[in-house]
Parts: structure tokens; sequence; C-alpha cells
């Protein structure tokens, strides 16, 4: 069964929206209610660029139950141009060409399939752009 904090995240998930601090103009995702820079309540939500770059990244070998059918898989964080950073899983690519600096592209696909039950969860995946 998928986390309640997973449920909690599906709009900014689904729709690829964070929030931007009318206070410090810092950019969070997925979308909070309090900023986590300067503490304050003034946030306004924000759609954010489906681009983005790779800032960091490491191959999976030993995964978790549902994505074991998967592993090697690439994950990284990607930082988009409103400067909002998401760990996405990197596909579409070879592992050893998923390196800092690389340009991709934000695409809503499945994450994961949970348990016996099948219950799909869905979110953003990074591709290579072209």
């Amino acid at each position: 069964m998928p986390s309640p904090r997973y449920w909690r995240e599906v709009p900014s998930r689904f729709r690829l929206e964070g929030s931007r601090c009318k206070s410090c103009g810092i950019v969070t995702y997925p979308s909070r209610r309090v900023c986590r820079k300067c503490g304050k309540a003034e946030l306004e939500t924000m759609s954010l660029s489906p681009t983005g770059r790779v800032v960091t990244s490491t191959v999976i070998h030993v995964s978790p139950t549902d994505l074991m059918m998967e592993a090697p898989y690439a994950m990284a964080i990607v930082e988009t141009p409103e400067k909002a950073r998401l760990t996405v899983q990197v596909a579409d690519c070879d592992l050893d060409k998923v390196k800092p600096g690389m340009d991709v592209r934000l695409e809503f696909r499945r994450i994961r399939k949970e348990g016996n039950s099948g219950i799909l969860c869905y979110g953003c995946k990074a591709v290579p752009a072209d």
C-alpha cells in the first residue's frame, strides 16, 4: 500500500508543481506549506519546467523489493531551471552515461507497482534530452 506521504504528494507528482516562497524566493519540490529556508508560510504554487540538469547521480545495484526487477538503475538529483531539485530515476540510457551536467527531460511515468495488490504509483522519471 502506498504511504500517506505518497498520497499527499500526488498533486505535485502528477502536475510537476513546486512552491516558491514569497519572502525569500526559494523554490522547493514537492510543494510545502512552510519555507525550509526562512520558515515563513507565504508560499505560492508554481509549475516547474519539464527540463533539468543532473547535479549528482548513483547506480543502485541492490534495490528495494518493489524495484528488484529493475536493478541496476540510475538515480539522480536533477535541478530544474527554477532551481528546484528532484530525486528521480534516470531511464532510457546507459547507466555509465548518467553524469553531472547531463541535460534531461522529466517525463510522467509509472514509478513502481506495490505489492500483490498491484497498486501503481506514478511520478517523474528523467530521460536524456535530445
